[in-house]
């Protein structure tokens, strides 16, 4: 039987998102964020997945990098972060490569301020993970492995 080809997916991160580890670890934990990028790659590897990541604190360059992987991925996981709030752009960016998109945060948003009960990209999104720290980028990473093997 040919083996097919591993999946590739991006990991987009917001701002802030690269400060993890210093910024208000009451929040987010004392987890960094080179301990997020290891056990993303650590997760490709156990998934056979190639994963791509990226983090931004300027909008236009996530919007860009999304753009610029048109018809090149098989889905996206996303932690927006500030921009979870505020950017249609942001979404109808996702809404324009059209894949298969999982949000991602680390705290959980529905215990936080009102403001940041708004969701632009949940709107796409086929599932969000809030409040496992870290790990939730695990976690959608293999729920979106298993989505679209259930697809196929």
């Amino acid at each position: 039987m040919k083996k097919l080809k591993p999946k590739k997916f991006l990991v987009i991160d917001g701002p802030n998102i690269n400060m993890l580890g210093i910024r208000e670890v009451n929040i987010y934990g004392r987890d960094t964020y080179k301990n997020l990028l290891d056990l993303i790659d650590k997760t490709a590897m156990e998934e056979d997945l190639e994963i791509e990541h990226f983090q931004s604190n300027h909008e236009g360059d996530i919007i860009d990098f999304i753009q610029n992987n048109y018809n090149k991925v098989d889905g996206v996981v996303i932690n927006p972060a500030g921009y979870t709030h505020t950017s249609v752009a942001i979404l109808d960016s996702l809404k324009g490569i059209d894949v298969p998109t999982v949000e991602v945060h680390i705290s959980d948003v529905k215990s936080r301020e009102d403001f940041r009960q708004i969701s632009y990209v949940r709107n796409f999104a086929i599932k969000t993970f809030a409040g496992y720290g870290i790990d939730g980028y695990r976690r959608a990473i293999i729920f979106l492995k298993k989505y679209l093997e259930e697809r196929e």
